[in-house]
């Protein structure tokens, strides 16, 4: 009898061993799993708040919306997206833009257009205009860091974004039209 007993002991050693490094091993993988996703947290306010001072606007441009019967409604600065990058970047990370000043995004070809508010932390509103220069879609009060999407529901050319509630504010709607022209 004495044998067995002898005989699980070293297995029960064994067992509280193997259940031990498991444990631990599992600890310290969480611990990693949580260090890591610290990192890219901080990281990822590191950039926002690094990308965020890296912008100033800068005046390329002047638009006027008009409404339907050609009545001067109200005007903006433009800052102009004309290539890839451009509008890769829009406005993201930008902390602060005035009333009166707003984005152009300029596309080769008039097709359907989809926006995203990703790391765009203003919230907009985005007029998307045809080759015709009339307003076909508008989205108010975009929601900041959003990553749904924001489509125009016809086919457009141009994407201008002010501040949110600009189009409530100067009562601009679909069909309206803007002129915009260059200044430098």
């Amino acid at each position: 009898m004495s044998k067995k007993v002898k005989a699980q002991k070293p297995k029960s050693k064994i067992t509280t061993i193997v259940i031990a490094v498991t444990i631990l091993a599992f600890i310290l993988l969480m611990l990693s799993d949580m260090f890591k996703s610290n990192d890219k947290k901080q990281n990822k306010a590191n950039s926002k708040i690094v990308n965020s001072t890296n912008y100033k606007f800068e005046k390329n441009g002047e638009l006027t919306f008009q409404n339907k019967d050609g009545e001067f409604i109200s005007s903006i600065e433009l800052e102009f997206a004309e290539n890839d990058n451009e509008r890769g970047n829009g406005l993201m990370y930008r902390t602060e833009m005035k009333e009166n000043q707003g984005m152009l995004f300029i596309f080769p070809k008039e097709q359907r257009q989809s926006f995203w508010m990703k790391n765009t932390v203003l919230s907009l509103d985005m007029l998307f205009v045809n080759s015709d220069l009339e307003i076909v879609t508008i989205h108010k009060s975009t929601k900041p860091y959003d990553e749904n999407s924001y489509a125009s529901s016809a086919p457009a050319q141009y994407v201008v974004e002010v501040n949110a509630d600009y189009t409530n504010k100067y009562n601009i709607q679909e069909g309206d039209k803007v002129i915009f022209r260059r200044t430098n």
